[in-house]
């Protein structure tokens, strides 16, 4: 089964994205989603055992959602967008999935990584 992993950067300071807040969900059935972690970065940005180390991911549609909004009002400063989603597909049950956030204030941005 696939192991899945997520970095936070503020590019706008050059640094780790740390004590933001993000969501890990699995698409249920539709367009419902059901929550199966919650978590917040570390001073690297990273969350550690999102998963937690027995749990794996299934083939299926995923989604993090990161709480960018509360972030940024945490440092005193004023964000554009409230939160992130990053909806995704797991196919292959035997590969690391990487799912890094690259934010600012005023845009983010996203891709898979290794």
């Amino acid at each position: 089964m696939s192991t899945l992993s997520t970095h936070v950067l503020d590019t706008s300071t050059g640094r780790p994205a740390e004590g933001l807040t993000l969501v890990l969900e699995a698409r249920a059935t539709g367009e419902s989603f059901l929550e199966l972690s919650r978590g917040v970065t570390n001073a690297d940005g990273r969350v550690k055992d999102l998963l937690g180390t027995a749990s794996k991911l299934a083939p299926g549609v995923y989604r993090l959602t990161f709480d960018t909004g509360a972030w940024f009002q945490s440092r005193g400063q004023k964000g554009f967008y409230p939160y992130v989603q990053v909806v995704f597909e797991i196919t292959a049950t035997d590969e690391h999935y990487h799912v890094p956030l690259l934010l600012s204030p005023y845009g983010f941005s996203t891709y898979r990584g290794s």
